[in-house]
């Protein structure tokens, strides 16, 4: 009988990803703030700014203005862009619009941030979908779409209710593509070029944006 006296060999362990630490750290709540009161004074500016375009759009078919609600919806894609952690689309969302409300605009306080509180729901659940671990193009677009979709549907039942099919489609259509391309593709620009910059070293976008280099 041949015995082979091989040396003990230890099965190597599989390094098992690191779990993700949703916990929000300081930073994180920092510059999630930052990214919502910068894009509340935003929205300031848009609140005044829509009015003309709104003139333009009104006359071509009904419901499309929706194409305008773009720059009131990137705020929570924007911000969980970059902070990627639960929370963070509703909270600089949410923190946007209460900038909106604090300074004043024609919708009231209350309506303001309730919408921003929709809105950023909206993009959190996109973000939630993916297990909060994909945070490419694609899912930033589908992101804008979903804080698109549950803006319009609240603009309806507060602003448009009883509107007809035809106003419906062409809204909800319209403000679709304007939180999927403006909200969604847009922010995952701003949150490239932020990344490229160096300004977000601390955080996975700024790691991956080195990385790429």
């Amino acid at each position: 009988m041949h015995a082979s006296a091989s040396a003990p060999t230890s099965t190597p362990t599989t390094a098992s990803a690191p779990s993700r630490n949703f916990r929000w750290r300081v930073v994180d709540i920092v510059v999630a703030s930052v990214v919502g009161v910068a894009s509340g004074l935003i929205f300031l500016f848009w609140n005044i700014g829509y009015l003309g375009p709104k003139t333009l759009l009104e006359p071509l078919a009904p419901g499309l203005q929706g194409l305008l609600d773009g720059p009131w919806l990137f705020a929570g894609v924007l911000g969980a862009l970059i902070i990627r952690k639960p929370g963070a689309a509703i909270y600089t969302e949410t923190l946007a619009a209460v900038v909106s409300a604090l300074v004043g605009n024609t919708w009231g306080g209350f309506l303001t941030i309730e919408a921003g509180l929709v809105q950023g729901l909206g993009a959190e659940l996109v973000f939630l979908l993916f297990f909060y671990k994909r945070w490419s193009l694609p899912v930033a677009v589908l992101a804008g779409a979903g804080a698109a979709l549950a803006g319009g549907i609240n603009n309806l039942l507060l602003w448009f209710a009883g509107a007809d099919t035809l106003f419906v489609t062409i809204y909800l259509a319209s403000t679709l593509l304007s939180g999927a391309v403006i909200a969604g593709a847009g922010s995952w620009l701003i949150a490239r070029g932020l990344a490229a910059t160096g300004a977000l070293d601390r955080f996975a976008a700024g790691r991956e944006a080195r990385a790429r280099v």
